[in-house]
């Protein structure tokens, strides 16, 4: 049985019809920057960067040292990087959570279903998984609308999971798809 490591190793490159998903280098940090400094596309995901080099060093401690199943979304034949994308496996339970960001820029254009939707196959078809699982701050239901366009099934919220900015309090909504319901949905636009 070949490891998911070594699996994630051989898939690090996908492609789609607009998106390359591809591991991040120091060279995406101009691009990660353009939006990791926007309080409104950070807002949910993490804190907002305030230099370069801060994204620099996010990017060496997040995707340089451990870079399996974290991807950049590159628009095709343009080389810019407009988000990421990771599968956080738990390879015991053969489950895993993805989370994204994008550009905001880049909204409204089903750039990152798009990419999520390759996530889903890699994790299903190539790595065996049997569930993937996605959060998002209940606050941001654009998150919520990718999650159900991937025919993720919204499992509950997660009330008061942590503080945030000014020490208020956030839920998280839980959603999953499991391995027999992605199958079927792949049945269907077979048919």
């Amino acid at each position: 049985m070949i490891p998911i490591k070594v699996k994630l190793a051989k898939n690090n490159r996908i492609e789609s019809e607009r998106l390359i998903l591809r591991p991040v280098t120091l060279k995406d940090a101009p691009d990660m920057y353009e939006y990791a400094q926007d309080e409104e596309t950070t807002y949910y995901v993490f804190e907002r960067h305030t230099s370069l080099e801060k994204t620099e060093e996010a990017i060496t401690e997040y995707f340089l040292e451990d870079p399996f199943g974290k991807f950049g979304i590159e628009l095709k034949g343009t080389g810019k990087m407009i988000g990421t994308i990771d599968l956080r496996i738990k390879s015991e339970d053969k489950r895993a959570i993805i989370g994204y960001t994008l550009n905001k820029a880049f909204h409204g254009k089903g750039y990152m279903t798009e990419a999520a939707q390759r996530v889903l196959k890699l994790g299903f078809e190539t790595l065996g998984l049997d569930c993937i699982a996605a959060l998002h701050d209940e606050r941001n239901a654009v998150s919520g609308k990718v999650m159900e366009r991937l025919g993720m099934k919204k499992e509950g919220t997660l009330r008061h999971v942590g503080k945030w900015k000014q020490g208020e309090w956030f839920n998280d909504v839980y959603y999953s798809i499991l391995r027999s319901e992605y199958e079927e949905q792949i049945r269907e636009q077979d048919q």
